[in-house]
């Protein structure tokens, strides 16, 4: 049980570390256009994002798919800017199939992530092989820290659209520019082109 507690913890601490906060961007542009009452879509995009980045994680710990950190690194924040932007083009219109490319992309995006967590998480077992039980340790960690942020997340939509009446449509907005001035220079520092 011990060993459980290492894992998770290095999983929850991993996405809550001030130095990680691309991920805390991610996840707040995700569900930024998303209220309490839309709870199952939140925990199903999250879920998907924790199950895309495990696949990754695990292919990589057993060595069957091998990354270069540097683009890695550089796809990351692409990923938070292109859903930064999807907020920008899509709030306050009502598009049906707005869920289904989400799950896409966050699938897909997950994936990216995971490979960023891969080498994070290989130098600290040091090893590849690593034993599935310690990988799905590190994502329960890794889940319930995206589940603090989303609720953070949640919360301050609520209390920004309830008690200061910004509407929905200007939430989204103003939460989505603000992750794309700040992915700008992550992108900036990243570029590998």
């Amino acid at each position: 049980m011990n060993e459980f507690w290492i894992y998770f913890k290095l999983g929850l601490t991993h996405v809550l570390d001030y130095n990680a906060y691309d991920h805390v961007l991610f996840l707040t542009v995700l569900v930024a256009a998303y209220t309490f009452a839309q709870w199952k879509n939140v925990i199903g995009l999250v879920t998907i994002f924790t199950l895309g980045h495990t696949v990754s994680l695990v292919l990589a710990a057993y060595d069957v798919v091998h990354a270069n950190s540097v683009t890695v690194e550089f796809l990351i924040p692409v990923t938070i800017l292109i859903t930064a932007l999807y907020n920008l083009f899509t709030a306050g219109k009502k598009n049906s199939s707005r869920l289904t490319i989400l799950y896409i992309a966050t699938l897909f995006f997950g994936i990216i992530h995971g490979l960023g967590f891969s080498s994070f998480f290989l130098s600290t077992t040091g090893s590849k092989g690593v034993e599935i039980l310690r990988l799905l340790e590190f994502a329960l960690g890794i889940e319930a820290a995206q589940l603090i942020v989303v609720l953070v997340v949640l919360i301050l939509a609520f209390i920004v659209q309830t008690i200061f009446k910004f509407s929905k449509r200007d939430w989204i907005l103003v939460v989505s520019s603000i992750v794309v001035g700040l992915v700008i220079p992550m992108l900036m520092a990243n570029w590998i082109f």
